[in-house]
């Protein structure tokens, strides 16, 4: 195949250019498709399109759940008095009376043989393995035992500090079968980051790792676990994976402990709808990182739903989406379980050796899925990287955390062909799930998100909670989602929740990004409120390097900003600091060693630039978005009002900046 988009010799393609259509056997041939037959047949409704079947999903919340519900054959260890007791948000109650867990539903494979395989695993620490559905269950009922016998019980915490691993996946689905709760944390996170986050849940077990490999270089994290570790007097055991060659003092191996069970315990033990299931930590961007607890019904439910009717997975298939285990990816990755598909985890530098490392990847496992950040499209297409002597089976490519440009949908079609279908979503670590996306039933349209999530009430509404169409508003769901969180961590009267989703907009979630929504219902999602920054698949919050930037001598104030690149990459971070001296080399030096240490090595600033004063409201807010626009070429009358800043003055270094590098590219 060509790369047409690759040069300026190719007619681009334009925003909104249909690059996909639903086969004329889309009704026949796919998971949604089969749902549609089974509710013509089982509930007397004859839904032919996306238009319908979003609409019956939105007016009758009820009917919908209750499909999915039926449909996917969920388990009920109880019973049910209700299916939406009260609709009101935040606050809504699901499936009254049902008792379930999600671990089980997760680990019966129906449908396939115990032979099978479950995992593949690859890291560029250890050798490659797999795990068959038997080899899995038996792992998981093992480290149920272990966990068991520490005393670990419902309600318990059991967290992470790994790799995304196979130990992982079976600790998490030990601890959630026993009713714990479980969080994770990324290996190349900073101590601080670490206990911002797990300090808030008090885990009694923690799983480490000591060190990893990320492409060629070998990251020892033997000192980080040890103050880990001294700040969380919660925990009552470490456990070591033992990852590489590194060992973690005083703490015990997993892999003997599950060795060393003669007694398995392989039933799970059944919960509410509600009872929590694991803890995702927002990025810390306003603040302390916010723990978000999601429960096991509204997981399992938004999970079936979304995996098998948006992502058509289900027996057979492979799910190969690279990950983090602090991001809800990697939640969503180990769903593909519930609908009996393989999944595959990936540990290491994703573009190591080469930028086609994953596309080889999904050639050796088979994958039918797979995700590629907006990022790595952009990568892959300005490297002229070339796919056509690959085998693959990819019917999907799914892609989010940022929005992907039109000439990456079109990069994709060219190399991967026009039968397979290009699923761009958005949504977040707050629903663990995608609010707006493609599915079978819908065109991909380049550029744009083609539709919204069945089952999600969502719009766009100005600043008064009218609903606006063709222009930008704020994205609002407006009924509730069972995977809408349980609450916060730690906030017993929901009041940090409400001031949260339901600030501006009483009853109704506010999401937190501006979206443009066409009459037909694809969308575009234009940009966060807030200022998270994701650098290589690591998301952290602004916040999170002020506390750590601000506490070094010689620093009084900082803003940092990321522009995203156009072409693919990380993108330019840069730190703008107020010093209380001369910024020399020396303090660039601290400041870069601080954060690589403490938060992230991908968060190093490309540029530490010192300025007079950081810009901020007359609320003392840092205007993080204003500022990245600025350096974007947007002039300073569109996006801030001088008579809101505190110091008016006080963006004029950025608009000299602006302008300085928009004239040395047009120099260069």
């Amino acid at each position: 195949m060509s790369t047409p988009y690759a040069d300026d010799r190719a007619a681009p393609v334009r925003p909104g250019d249909v690059l996909w259509r639903p086969p004329a056997d889309v009704l026949e041939t796919t998971r949604v498709g089969h749902f549609l037959s089974w509710v013509r047949e089982h509930r007397d409704l004859d839904l032919r399109d996306h238009d319908a079947l979003w609409r019956w999903s939105v007016d009758d919340l009820e009917g919908f759940w209750t499909a999915i519900w039926d449909f996917f054959d969920v388990t009920d260890h109880g019973s049910r008095t209700s299916v939406l007791a009260d609709r009101t948000m935040p606050g809504a109650r699901w499936f009254e009376g049902s008792m379930l867990n999600y671990v089980e539903h997760a680990l019966r494979g129906q449908g396939l043989d115990d032979g099978d395989v479950a995992v593949h695993a690859r890291s560029q620490t250890r050798p490659d393995t797999s795990l068959t559905w038997e080899e899995l269950r038996d792992q998981v009922a093992r480290a149920r035992r272990v966990l068991v016998d520490l005393g670990v019980g419902p309600g318990d915490r059991v967290a992470g500090y790994l790799p995304n691993c196979p130990d992982a996946v079976v600790a998490f689905l030990a601890a959630a079968g026993l009713g714990a709760v479980w969080a994770s944390c990324a290996s190349e996170f900073g101590p601080r980051s670490v206990v911002d986050r797990f300090g808030q849940v008090e885990p009694v077990v923690l799983l480490v790792a000591g060190g990893y490999r990320y492409g060629r270089k070998d990251i020892d994290r033997l000192a980080e676990v040890d103050e880990i570790v001294a700040q969380l007097p919660s925990v009552r055991q470490v456990f070591d994976i033992e990852y590489g060659d590194w060992r973690v003092d005083g703490a015990i191996s997993w892999s003997q402990a599950i060795a060393a069970v003669t007694e398995p315990i392989h039933e799970t033990r059944p919960v509410a709808f509600d009872h929590p299931l694991f803890v995702l930590f927002s990025s810390g961007t306003t603040g302390k990182p916010k723990a978000i607890v999601h429960g096991h019904g509204g997981i399992l439910l938004e999970h079936l739903k979304n995996h098998a009717l948006s992502w058509d997975l289900g027996p057979g298939d492979v799910l190969l989406w690279y990950s983090t285990t602090a991001w809800m990816m990697w939640d969503a990755l180990v769903s593909g379980l519930l609908v009996g598909a393989t999944i595959v985890l990936v540990d290491g530098d994703p573009a190591y050796p080469d930028l086609g490392w994953q596309w080889g990847l999904a050639e050796e496992t088979g994958a039918t899925l797979m995700g590629a950040s907006p990022g790595y499209v952009m990568a892959c297409r300005a490297a002229g990287l070339e796919l056509s002597g690959l085998d693959l089976r990819i019917r999907v490519v799914g892609s989010a955390g940022a929005p992907l440009p039109p000439e990456g949908y079109a990069w994709i079609t060219d190399q991967l062909g026009p039968e397979v279908q290009v699923n761009v979503g958005s949504g977040g670590t707050d629903v663990c799930s995608g609010l707006v996306q493609n599915n079978p039933l819908l065109p991909v349209r380049a550029g744009m998100i083609s539709g919204r999530s069945l089952g999600v009430d969502v719009h766009a509404f100005d600043e008064d909670g009218h609903e606006v169409v063709g222009e930008p508003g704020e994205l609002v769901v407006t009924a509730p989602m069972p995977s809408m969180p349980l609450g916060l961590w730690g906030d017993d009267d929901g009041s940090r929740l409400r001031d949260t989703y339901f600030d501006r907009y009483p009853g109704i979630w506010r999401h937190g990004d501006w979206i443009v929504f066409e009459p037909d219902g694809r969308c575009v999602v234009t940009g966060r409120s807030d200022a998270t920054l994701n650098r290589g698949g690591v998301r952290l919050g602004t916040a999170e390097f002020y506390r750590v930037v601000e506490e070094l001598p010689g620093v009084s104030d900082s803003l940092v900003v990321h522009l995203e690149d156009k072409v693919g990459g990380n993108g330019e971070l840069i730190l703008f600091v107020v010093t209380r001296g001369e910024l020399d080399d020396e303090l660039v030096g601290t400041i870069r060693s601080a954060l690589r240490a403490e938060l992230s090595p991908r968060h190093v600033p490309d540029q530490v630039i010192r300025v007079p004063a950081v810009p901020r409201n007359l609320t003392g807010k840092k205007l993080e978005l204003p500022v990245k626009r600025i350096l974007q070429g947007v002039p300073v009358a569109r996006v801030a009002s001088l008579d809101s800043l505190a110091d008016p003055t006080s963006l004029d270094v950025f608009v000299t900046l602006a302008e300085e590098r928009a004239g040395a590219e047009v120099g260069s």
